[in-house]
């Protein structure tokens, strides 16, 4: 059990996909700009993380690595990946309009979002097991959120301050995700504090 807090945690806070590995940039820096779309974003890509992991560490580890065919795991969790979104995409334009016109562009780019592909590849060369595999791809979807909210908040806050003229827009955005990304490298002395 504590292997597994420390995977979640990990997943969460220290090695949080976004503001430490620099995965899933574009749909950070893209749908943070209002709480609501950075909500129904980060919900949609924990459903893929964890669905994209319940489908690709058993046929990795029952169709691939048996028949020594481990070269086609990235083609093929692609695939698994581009499926879900689809089936996601199908359901919130039935169920949701309102988040799928506010997702817009974003929505179908989940299927090349990199940190659910980097979930999934994590999970088999760290040699996670299913469960482990699981909590890591929920640990990495909660710190997708986490980094969403946080920068959505402060993008809030930037979008209406008083700043120079030659920092207006991607710049600023780019320098507060910078400072948002360094303040969570604090967090690796406390996991090690708690867990270690």
């Amino acid at each position: 059990m504590r292997e597994l807090l420390i995977i979640l945690f990990s997943a969460i806070l220290v090695d949080n996909f976004v503001l430490s590995k620099f995965l899933g940039v574009c749909p950070f820096l893209g749908v943070s700009k209002n709480l609501k779309t950075a909500m129904g974003m980060s919900m949609a890509v924990i459903f893929v993380m964890l669905l994209a992991t319940m489908i690709t560490w058993p046929v990795y580890h029952l169709l691939l690595w048996p028949n020594d065919l481990g070269y086609l795991q990235t083609v093929l969790f692609i695939l698994v990946i581009a499926a879900l979104v689809q089936l996601i995409e199908i359901f919130l334009k039935k169920v949701v309009p309102p988040l799928y016109q506010a997702l817009g562009i974003y929505l179908p780019l989940i299927t090349t979002n990199c940190a659910i592909l980097g979930v999934a590849i994590l999970n088999i060369d760290e040699g996670y097991s299913f469960v482990a595999a699981l909590v890591n791809s929920l640990g990495a979807g909660v710190g997708f959120m986490l980094a969403l909210f946080l920068f959505a908040g402060i993008r809030s806050k930037v979008d209406h301050a008083d700043v120079p003229k030659f920092f207006k827009g991607l710049p600023i955005t780019l320098v507060s995700a910078a400072l948002v990304s360094i303040s969570f490298f604090g967090f690796k002395g406390l996991i090690e504090k708690l867990f270690g």
